[in-house]
C-alpha cells in the first residue's frame, strides 16, 4: 500500500450486501456462479419476444413476485423496486442494523437506476395506445418514478437522512455508491444503503436498445476478438456503507473498505467512449485512495463486449497503469450476468468483494480469440485464486460519464 495514502476524513466500510440477478437470488449463489464461470444469459421469457431481433438476456428466471410481496405492494412496486427491496433485505440482515433515533436521522439511501419503472411504463403505454383505455391505475406515477426504490427503502427501514436517486445510464450505481461513500467520509451521514437496480427486459426496453445496433444475438464476449455486442441483464444489488469506527465498535462483519472514488466527463460524444476520460477517472480514484498502480491487483472492467468500449477501456487501463498493466488482472462479469445498465456497477461490486475477501478473481467467460488491442490479462473463462489487497470497479456510461470506485481489504 502506498505510503502517500492521505486521510480525507472518516473511513468507510461495507457491512452488508444483498442481490438478485441472473446468476442468483442472493449473494452466496451469485458469488458461487461467478467463481464457477457460470452463464446466466439465456432466451428471454417476455411478452412479444418473437417481434424482437434480440431474444437473449440476463433475466431473473423463475421469479414470482407473489412469493415476496402482497397484492397491495405489487400494485405499488415496479419490478426494479421489487428487486431493490429483496436485495436490501439481505444486506440489512447481514449488517445487523436497525434505525431509530439519531442513527435514523443520520442514515439514508442513494441508489442508481437508468430506466426506473420501465416495465410499468411499457404496460401502460400498451393499455393506452394499443388497447385504447382512457384510464390508468392511480399509482402509476409513484410506481414508475426513478426514485421509487430509494423512497421505499427509506420508508421500509426508517432512514431519515439524505436520500436520492442517481440516473447516469451505465454509471448510475457507481455514481450512487460514490456519493454514499463521500457522505459518510465527510460526516454528512453515518450509514447509507446504496447500490442500484434495473429491470429493462420488457418489449419496449429491448426494442429501444436494438435501435443502437450494439446488441449481440448470441452471447456477451468481452475482450474477445470475435465479440459482437452487449447483452442486457436485470436485477439489483444493495450494500450497507458504514462509518468504520461505528462498525468496529459494534463488532460488525466488515466485507471491504471503500477507499477512493472519482468521476469524470468525456465532454466529447454522446455514445462513443473516450480513453482519456476513462483514464482520468481511473487515476483519480487511485489518487483519492492514495494507491499506486502496483497496489491494485484486480479491476472489474466495464467490459460491455462492444468493440468501442473494450478497446477504449483497455487503452485507458494500459495508460493509467503503465508497466504494471502487464501484471494486472481485469475481468468483465457482464459476460455472465449481462449488462444491468443503471444497476450494473452494484452487482459487479460483488466480484470486487469476492476478490478481496475470498481471493477469487471472477473470470471473463465466452473468451475465444485474443484481440491485440485488448492485450491485458482478462482472466479468460476460468476463475483464478489470487491474493489482492486493492481493487477498482469501472463504469463508463453513454453521455461520457465515468465513475470508478477503489476498495481494499480490511
Amino acid at each position: 500500500m502506498s505510503a502517500r495514502r492521505k486521510s480525507n476524513g472518516r473511513r468507510v466500510v461495507i457491512t452488508g450486501a444483498g442481490t438478485i440477478n441472473a446468476l442468483g437470488g442472493d449473494v452466496p449463489s451469485t458469488l458461487a456462479a461467478m467463481a464457477e464461470g457460470r452463464c446466466g444469459i439465456g432466451p428471454l421469457d417476455i411478452r412479444d419476444v418473437d417481434r424482437l431481433a434480440i431474444q437473449i438476456g440476463g433475466q431473473v428466471t423463475g421469479y414470482d413476485e407473489q412469493k415476496h410481496f402482497n397484492r397491495q405492494q405489487i400494485a405499488l412496486y415496479d419490478r426494479f423496486t421489487q428487486f431493490t427491496l429483496i436485495a436490501a433485505k439481505e444486506a440489512m440482515a447481514g449488517a445487523g442494523l436497525s434505525f431509530t433515533g439519531e442513527l435514523a436521522a443520520r442514515s439514508g439511501v442513494v441508489l442508481g437506476t437508468s430506466g426506473g419503472g420501465l416495465n410499468t411504463q411499457d404496460e401502460n403505454y400498451r393499455a393506452v395506445y394499443e388497447d385504447g383505455k382512457n384510464r390508468v391505475h392511480p399509482f402509476i406515477v409513484p410506481k414508475l418514478m426513478n426514485n421509487a426504490a430509494t423512497s421505499h427503502l427509506s420508508i421500509e427501514y426508517n432512514l431519515k437522512g439524505p436520500s436520492f436517486t442517481v440516473a447516469t445510464a451505465c454509471a448510475s450505481s457507481n455514481h450512487a455508491m460514490g456519493q454514499a461513500f463521500q457522505m459518510i467520509r465527510t460526516g454528512m451521514a453515518d450509514v447509507m444503503l446504496t447500490g442500484g437496480s434495473e429491470a429493462m427486459l420488457c418489449f419496449g426496453g429491448i426494442k429501444a436498445w436494438e435501435g443502437l445496433r450494439v446488441m449481440s444475438r448470441d452471447a456477451c464476449r468481452p475482450f474477445s476478438a470475435n465479440r459482437n455486442g452487449m447483452v442486457q441483464g436485470e436485477g439489483a444489488a444493495v450494500f450497507v456503507f458504514e462509518d468504520y469506527d461505528m462498525a468496529r465498535a459494534r463488532g460488525a462483519d466488515i466485507l471491504a473498505e471503500v477507499v477512493g472514488f472519482a468521476m469524470t466527463s468525456d465532454a466529447a460524444d454522446i455514445v462513443m467512449p473516450s480513453a482519456q476520460g476513462a483514464e482520468r477517472a481511473i487515476t483519480g480514484a487511485m489518487a483519492d485512495a492514495g494507491l499506486d498502480p502496483e497496489d491494485v491487483g484486480y479491476i472489474n472492467a466495464h467490459g460491455t463486449g462492444t468493440a468501442a468500449n473494450d478497446k477504449t477501456e483497455c487503452s485507458a487501463v494500459a495508460h493509467a497503469f503503465g508497466p504494471h498493466a502487464d501484471r494486472l488482472m481485469m475481468s468483465s462479469t457482464k459476460s455472465m450476468h449481462g449488462h444491468l445498465i443503471g444497476g450494473t456497477g452494484a452487482v459487479e461490486l460483488l466480484a470486487c468483494i469476492m476478490a478481496l475477501r475470498d481471493g477469487i478473481i471472477a473470470p471473463t467467460i465466452g473468451y475465444e480469440e485474443p484481440d491485440p488491442e485488448c492485450a491485458l490479462d482478462v482472466v479468460p473463462n476460468e476463475a483464478r485464486h489470487a491474493k489482492v489487497g486493492a481493487v477498482l470497479s469501472n463504469a463508463f456510461a453513454f453521455g461520457g460519464l465515468n465513475a470508478v470506485l477503489a476498495l481494499r481489504s480490511v
